[in-house]
């Protein structure tokens, strides 16, 4: 038993030795293994500046019940769905507004007010028109909060006081009002959705 430890012993002896003599392979560094970058001292230690992209923290709704994440979804789906015109909305009127400012000739203004009219009849006579109640309601509000401006404020800036009035008019019979605003605070849904999707106008 003596000449087995023994000759353990010596073989641990052996190979720690083997191990000391034995020098690691020389670590060869690349161009692209070494990483330049910025250091700050931090209670004595040099810590490297890492620029992360940025990190979004969101909280996990829970809906009280399978009605009101229904209307939730259905309210996102409608959204999403009338967004782009109240974009263009915003993008023409925006556009309007810039052209009548170069140009200090009434009858130029008409023709510009007129064709910008025109626009948007086409586009309501192609599209918007098939848009639901709801989905014309999320419209108009979406709008004010992409133009700063309600649809009937700007129908009478533009068009006259009487011609807001007609169009307010027809907008009742569908169960709308042009007048509606947009609030941030009480429309916390909508804003929400609309900041999931990364949408923000010029005007928010």
């Amino acid at each position: 038993m003596k000449l087995i430890g023994l000759l353990l012993l010596f073989c641990c002896l052996m190979g720690s030795a083997m191990a000391q003599t034995e020098k690691p392979a020389p670590l060869i560094l690349g161009k692209n293994d070494t990483i330049k970058t910025y250091l700050t001292v931090d209670s004595g230690k040099l810590m490297p500046w890492i620029v992360i992209p940025d990190i979004k923290i969101t909280d996990t709704r829970i809906f009280k019940s399978q009605e009101d994440l229904d209307n939730y979804r259905r309210l996102r789906y409608n959204v999403l769905k009338v967004l782009p015109y109240a974009r263009f909305a915003g993008q023409r009127y925006r556009q309007l507004q810039r052209d009548l400012a170069l140009t200090a000739d009434k009858h130029k203004q008409k023709e510009l007010i007129d064709a910008c009219e025109t626009q948007i009849k086409d586009l309501f006579n192609k599209e918007i028109k098939d848009l639901t109640i709801s989905q014309g309601e999320v419209l108009i509000k979406l709008i004010d909060r992409e133009t700063g401006n309600t649809s009937y404020a700007m129908v009478k800036d533009l068009k006259g006081g009487f011609k807001a009035f007609l169009y307010q008019s027809a907008a009742r019979i569908f169960g709308h009002d042009l007048k509606e605003t947009y609030d941030a605070d009480q429309q916390k849904d909508i804003e929400a959705i609309l900041l999931q999707a990364g949408y923000n106008s010029t005007n928010y």
